[in-house]
């Protein structure tokens, strides 16, 4: 049966494929962490995730597909609506409480690359770490459901709202928000969207400070990622200007802090 090429992502650019109503991707040294996770989620109720079908004979792994409209860059107008934003962060509250209780044992293993540096603060939940828009599934412009767990890893819920927040509010200067068609959003008045859909309790100021971790670390990945040699992420690297780009960033939402705090409340 012929294999059909999904758009979107970065790691695994061209190596995604649609076959009937399955997936086939590459596989990671945690894909049997990642096998039991899944299936802990649909254990709970939690039907917003693909459903593992097994392993092939290549080593790819095999997925159920999930219908519906996946946005790539440069994004289109539905899916940058506050409707569409608000649905995002409802969603992640559900998977989170699905993935509260799941217990990792000896002999499991998750990436660390995009992982929560505060992962030993507080009580964690395994989280995505990688809720962007190419990694959700819309129909009518909600969210139904997460793709590509390759980065989940244990991690403070607040971690995993900010790393949503990031890339789907988005939190970038309006120069870098535009390269992707995103230059018009408002940064501030999103991120309450967010904090409100997740259900984000008073007492908000902790969530910039996340936020402040968070935004350090996606731009310490994509760094590595690129003296590494990795052509896609070189290619993306120098499409969103570099390193000055995350410069840029953290100096914009430093500058922006205390508007960011007077619209979370």
């Amino acid at each position: 049966m012929a294999e059909e090429v999904l758009a979107g992502g970065v790691a695994n650019a061209g190596a995604v494929v649609r076959v009937d109503d399955n997936v086939l991707r590459p596989t990671n040294p945690h894909t049997a962490t990642i096998h039991r996770f899944l299936g802990h989620l649909r254990a709970q109720g939690f039907d917003a995730a693909p459903e593992v079908v097994g392993l092939e004979a290549d080593g790819r792994e095999r997925l159920t597909f999930i219908e519906g409209d996946v946005p790539c860059p440069p994004f289109p107008l539905w899916s940058q609506s506050d409707a569409v934003l608000a649905s995002t962060a409802a969603l992640l509250a559900r998977f989170h409480a699905a993935s509260a209780s799941f217990v990792c044992s000896s002999g499991m293993t998750w990436s660390t690359e995009m992982a929560d540096p505060g992962v030993q603060e507080e009580a964690t939940v395994i989280c995505h770490n990688d809720v962007c828009p190419e990694n959700v599934v819309y129909r009518q412009g909600v969210a139904v459901a997460l793709l590509d767990f390759d980065l989940a890893a244990p991690g403070r819920p607040l971690y995993d709202l900010a790393q949503l927040a990031k890339m789907c509010v988005p939190l970038d200067t309006a120069e870098d928000a535009g390269r992707l068609g995103r230059g018009s959003l408002d940064p501030v008045a999103r991120l309450r969207i967010v904090a409100d859909a997740y259900g984000l309790p008073p007492g908000r100021a902790g969530f910039l400070e996340v936020l402040n971790e968070a935004i350090a670390v996606g731009g310490t990945f994509v760094a590595r990622r690129v003296a590494e040699g990795d052509a896609a992420f070189i290619s993306m690297w120098n499409q969103m200007g570099g390193a000055a780009r995350y410069e840029r960033r953290r100096l914009w939402f430093a500058r922006n802090h205390n508007r960011f705090l007077d619209a979370l409340g």
